[in-house]
């Protein structure tokens, strides 16, 4: 099927051409956080049609938004992956997540959520937070865990599951999350609050106490070990 066009030379028409279909950015938000088979990405984006995420694939691959690779045995399954294009689109996203934000205010009985889905805004929040050098935050909700990468070759970004090697561990929980995105409150007070509990790795395990509180804690020492995040 052909691509349907505004046929408007206008920038903002030339990126909804590629990007503007329905499921394409929500694609966007998972492949953001790393590689993701066929199967992952249906299991995560609830509510899209088999056709139809083959369909967006389809699409994103032929306009260089995603790459498809085929594992090696016994793996033998086929992996999409964000090109440079694709990936530029993180700003973007964050913007559409900012003006998002504010309809988050109740959770609605049919609404699924994915703990990593708010990866994305609070990606700006952290690293607004955390100024010491921490580079990998490993995030805990009850739905799951993901973790950022804030700086680094590749960062700022994202990957889901816990990070082999965090600087800091945070747990908290979608209401928080959810006002963090808003703005409603900063990171420094849901620490403050006990809305985020805040964890070092190395540093709390050397004094024996593997949990801290408040907003001295939650900016830490400053001795980060500065790793990459893995990628799902």
């Amino acid at each position: 099927m052909p691509r349907r066009s505004y046929d408007q030379y206008c920038a903002v028409a030339r990126a909804l051409d590629a990007v503007g279909d329905r499921w394409t950015l929500l694609i966007v938000r998972e492949l953001l956080g790393g590689s993701r088979r066929y199967t992952d990405l249906h299991a995560d984006l609830p509510g899209v049609s088999t056709d139809m995420l083959a369909s967006r694939l389809k699409d994103m691959e032929r306009d260089g938004l995603v790459t498809r690779r085929r594992l090696a045995p016994p793996g033998a399954a086929s992996v999409y992956a964000l090109t440079d294009r694709g990936r530029a689109l993180l700003p973007a996203l964050t913007a559409l997540a900012d003006w998002g934000a504010p309809a988050l205010d109740t959770k609605r009985p049919t609404d699924a959520v994915r703990a990593h889905w708010f990866a994305v805004p609070l990606l700006t929040r952290l690293a607004e937070h955390f100024t010491d050098g921490t580079d990998v935050v490993d995030m805990t909700l009850d739905e799951g865990r993901f973790h950022v990468l804030l700086s680094g070759d590749t960062g700022p970004g994202y990957a889901d599951g816990p990070a082999e090697h965090p600087d800091v561990r945070l747990r908290t929980d979608t209401e928080t999350c959810a006002d963090l995105a808003h703005d409603r409150l900063s990171v420094a007070q849901a620490v403050a609050a006990g809305r985020i509990t805040v964890t070092r790795p190395d540093t709390d395990a050397a004094h024996g106490d593997d949990e801290v509180h408040g907003d001295d804690e939650a900016h830490g020492s400053g001795e980060a070990h500065r790793r990459k995040a893995t990628t799902a």
